[in-house]
């Protein structure tokens, strides 16, 4: 099919397969619950069949479900003292939007913030006084503001810059407002800054100065007791994520040395005595508890795979959201006990992941590698690569990969320089260089696949959405050779186009991976722009896109599929009426099976 638009196109299917069920059986996220009211909780399901908020008293067992929209919501967060439920309201995915609320126990939403203008999120952090919250925002004429809001007065700016920032935490006690910045230019590498709620500063930390090494600050959590000035910090300073604890009022940094291998995060135990420390290393995580009294590291019984969330209870429990790539999600607790069961159909397993370790030019690449079970190869494979780019995929579980095993493929997914959990100097390798670094892990991993007899080489998918969509469309372009179909999901496909039109947080993230603007270094642009390789693709492409994303728009896009169009290259494009992605399981099946059908009409048989 040449230019064909594929929107019609919804067979018949008499009996659902296990792979849809995947995505329709009923999921649940991590509850969220409120601080001082710990019985009442906030989580996502798709129940409905479409992703959206609800609100649950454990006391009673009622569970409610608080937003409603076409496109779904997953965006909220519990008060403090569990009264209100603040959920973000954008227009179909666009994520420009306000905030709203209303009452926990059910009732008419209404403006959380009046006086504020729609903009783009940049943090909340909700006060324990039912008064107070700040709110960052984003947009392209002001860059961030965050402005401290009380009940009944007008919002105030507490801080500006043009430069990306956003809210991190608040104390216990609301007097001390943690927030994270890049006034120095590097999106990639965050500072910290502490204000008290008129905007002035307390205390600053910013590792990117005095060294030549690009260092990273997060913020992790203000410690849970009034007049507590400890700020738990995520740094990098020995070449991985580790936490710190940062007394604000005093200067008083105390190192944990947690003697792990991987990337480390943590939150407080609602004591302050303790931290829930999670240990990513590997594609896979553990749960570990931290006395800060006695400095005793525990492990905490998880089963192998991946832990995607974690909360400390009040009563010393801790409940996680955990997954293998052959075992759906479940919210799980300490006690033993499963804490959300969602009432329906049952998700259906899927393989496991194997472990590769390939030799590339930059180190040892990890890759995860899933096939149907009993097969032998050479096999139909799918390079599927994921997004970020500074993310990473896991031994968790993904009904897309799981579907296209299904189907009779092998999936091979790709850690590639940039991804996250295997140091400091993995991930920000891609720089200057953007894409083609990352593609040079990808071709090693393809060598190693066919020349193993894994994969067989006549019939290979290049896939990935966002980031990996974007790799998608560049290696069809610079390895035009390699791949036998591309199936790019909401993709960077005219780099100068869409860094003109995406939301500025974006830009700036751009500007820190190819060093300035389209303007200041146009060579960069043009060598990491899937538009400038356009007419050296030979495989069918299938690109899919939000109409409304505002971070890989849809204007870029068009002009990348009027190249294809121009030269009779064989593609289909798929338009949804959303922005990054869909929140609703109808639609999310349809694309996947269009990808999946577009593949198979465009592979040769066996």
């Amino acid at each position: 099919m040449t230019g064909a638009e594929s929107e019609s196109r919804t067979p018949d299917m008499p009996q659902m397969p296990d792979w849809e069920k995947r995505f329709r059986a009923p999921r649940v996220s991590l509850p969220d619950w409120a601080e001082d009211a710990p019985h009442r909780s906030l989580f996502v399901s798709n129940a409905t069949g479409t992703y959206e908020l609800y609100a649950w008293d454990r006391a009673t067992g009622e569970q409610r479900q608080a937003t409603d929209r076409p496109n779904g919501t997953t965006d909220g967060v519990l008060s403090p003292d569990g009264a209100w439920i603040w959920w973000f309201d954008d227009k179909d995915g666009d994520e420009f939007g306000v905030w709203r609320r209303q009452p926990f126990a059910g009732g008419a939403d209404e403006t959380a913030v009046p006086g504020l203008e729609p903009a783009y999120p940049a943090g909340l952090g909700l006060a324990r006084d039912g008064r107070t919250a700040v709110v960052g925002r984003s947009t392209d004429e002001e860059g961030t503001t965050i402005h401290l809001a009380r009940a009944g007065e007008e919002p105030v700016v507490i801080y500006r810059h043009r430069e990306s920032a956003g809210v991190g935490d608040l104390s216990h006690d609301g007097s001390l407002i943690a927030i994270e910045h890049t006034e120095h230019g590097d999106a990639m590498h965050a500072a910290l800054r502490v204000l008290r709620p008129d905007g002035t500063a307390v205390a600053d930390l910013d590792d990117t100065k005095g060294g030549t090494e690009e260092l990273g600050l997060e913020v992790l959590g203000f410690a849970p007791v009034d007049g507590d000035t400890r700020l738990l910090i995520g740094h990098q300073r020995r070449g991985r994520w580790e936490p710190m604890v940062w007394d604000v009022a005093t200067g008083e940094e105390t190192a944990l040395d947690l003697d792990l291998p991987g990337d480390v995060s943590a939150e407080w135990y609602p004591d302050g005595g303790a931290l829930l420390v999670v240990h990513g290393f590997e594609a896979r995580s553990e749960l570990l508890r931290y006395d800060l009294g006695t400095g005793d590291l525990s492990r905490i019984p998880t089963p192998p795979g991946a832990v995607s969330g974690a909360t400390a209870r009040p009563d010393g429990s801790v409940e996680y959201l955990w997954s293998s790539a052959a075992e759906p999600p479940a919210v799980r607790s300490t006690t033993g006990d499963v804490v959300l069961d969602p009432p329906g159909m049952t998700c259906p397993p899927s393989v496991p992941v194997e472990d590769v370790w390939v030799d590339g030019p930059g180190g040892r690449i990890h890759a995860l590698i899933q096939k149907p079970a009993g097969s032998t190869g050479p096999l139909p494979t799918v390079f599927d690569l994921h997004g970020g780019p500074t993310w990473h995929d896991s031994d968790s579980f993904a009904a897309g990969p799981a579907a296209w095993v299904d189907h009779g493929y092998a999936v091979i997914r790709i850690n590639y320089r940039g991804s996250t959990g295997y140091g400091r100097a993995w991930t920000d390798a891609l720089k200057h260089r953007v894409g083609l670094i990352e593609l040079e892990d990808v071709e090693a991993v393809r060598d190693w696949a066919v020349s193993s007899g894994l994969a067989d080489p006549a019939r290979l998918v290049l896939t990935g959405g966002s980031w990996g969509g974007y790799l998608t469309l560049l290696g069809l372009g610079t390895q035009p050779e390699a791949w036998t179909v591309g199936v790019a999901v909401v993709p960077v496909a005219d780099y100068v186009t869409a860094y003109h039109d995406e939301m500025e947080a974006l830009k700036a993230m751009d500007r820190t991976l190819l060093g300035g603007t389209p303007e200041e270094v146009p060579e960069r642009f043009e060598a990491s722009s899937p538009l400038t390789y356009v007419d050296r693709v030979k495989a069918p492409v299938y690109i899919s896109a939000g109409v409304n994303d505002p971070r890989c728009p849809i204007r870029q896009i068009d002009n990348y599929v009027k190249r294809l169009e121009s030269r009779g290259a064989v593609h289909e494009v798929y338009r949804y009426d959303a922005g990054h992605g869909s929140l609703v399981v109808d639609e999310r099946i349809k694309q996947l099976r269009l990808e999946m059908e577009f593949a198979g009409s465009h592979m040769p048989a066996h």
